[in-house]
């Protein structure tokens, strides 16, 4: 995969992939290149107003793109499973992409704390809901976005949810550390479905202002504004991993794929290795089940 680029791309006709939070960033970048390979992209998006003037602005670049706008709140499940509800044809690609960032704690509609709750939580559910329409489709893909932060976090099942200490950073790392567990722990409980974990680096996105925008503050908002214009590589190029793990060929299933320059920040996509607790299948288990419980979501 040396160099590899979005004009490697293969041609995507044909098949259909949903991408969660597709209305801005690495989301965005992953379902313009998707959709101009040909692929119907189902843009799965909090925001549709948004996601329908993206829609729109990518159908002036490729005309005939397919794209359809769907509304998903992976904050709350009962979106979710409408969402899950609404699509009646197989899904060749399932990219859990949408995610928030080192917020102040708040919860989601079901009472779990926001980041556990959208980054996980949201997805394993909607993974999980969507199973048999992904399992309808010949060489069906779940692709799981996580983050280099990964190899910070915990998985505490005693304080999930930070009721007990919360700190934002912390939270997000048990977050991206719960996508890894759970696209390796997929991997190895269905043959039928290939499972793959990847990262942007650090990329330019809207994601970085969320937590400064949250708490009000602007010193830490010009900040991260700055270090995304001086560090950061492209959202197009932080899509790349996602792109290459939702499309190669020669990816079996549980690899780990993020970009292979500088501190893995930015550069072409490769296979990696993630954090030893990210390997951990007892973990991994005992997550799985917590997450069934939690969401209510039982995968056939």
């Amino acid at each position: 995969m040396a160099d590899w680029t979005v004009e490697d791309l293969p041609d995507c006709a044909g098949r259909t992939v949903v991408v969660t939070g597709a209305n801005s960033g690495i989301g965005l970048a992953a379902t313009r290149a998707l959709a101009g390979a040909g692929a119907h992209v189902v843009m799965a998006c909090r925001s549709v107003d948004d996601a329908e003037a993206e829609r729109e602005a990518i159908r002036e670049e490729y005309p005939a793109a397919s794209l359809t706008v769907e509304e998903l709140d992976l904050a709350d499940l009962e979106s979710v499973r409408a969402f899950a509800g609404r699509l009646d044809d197989p899904v060749d690609v399932l990219c859990n992409n949408a995610g928030v960032m080192a917020i102040p704690r708040r919860e989601t509609e079901d009472g779990f704390e926001t980041q556990f709750g959208v980054n996980h939580l949201g997805h394993f559910a909607l993974t999980g809901l969507l199973f048999d329409r992904l399992r309808a489709a010949p060489n069906p893909r779940v692709v799981t976005q996580s983050s280099g932060a990964h190899a910070a976090g915990e998985i505490d099942f005693d304080d999930l949810h930070g009721e007990d200490d919360y700190g934002k950073w912390d939270a997000y790392a048990r977050s991206k550390l719960a996508n890894l567990l759970f696209a390796y722990e997929l991997d190895r409980r269905y043959d039928a479905v290939t499972s793959v974990g990847c990262h942007p680096g650090y990329a330019a996105t809207n994601l970085q202002y969320r937590g400064p925008e949250a708490e009000g503050s602007r010193v830490r908002l010009a900040v991260m504004k700055l270090i995304n214009a001086v560090v950061a590589q492209s959202a197009e190029d932080g899509a790349l991993p996602m792109l290459y793990a939702a499309t190669a060929d020669d990816l079996d299933g549980g690899e780990f794929v993020g970009p292979d320059g500088l501190l893995q920040m930015r550069g072409p996509p490769a296979e990696q290795q993630s954090s030893d607790r990210s390997y951990d299948e007892e973990t991994a288990g005992r997550l799985w089940r917590v997450s069934e419980e939690a969401t209510g979501v039982e995968f056939p």
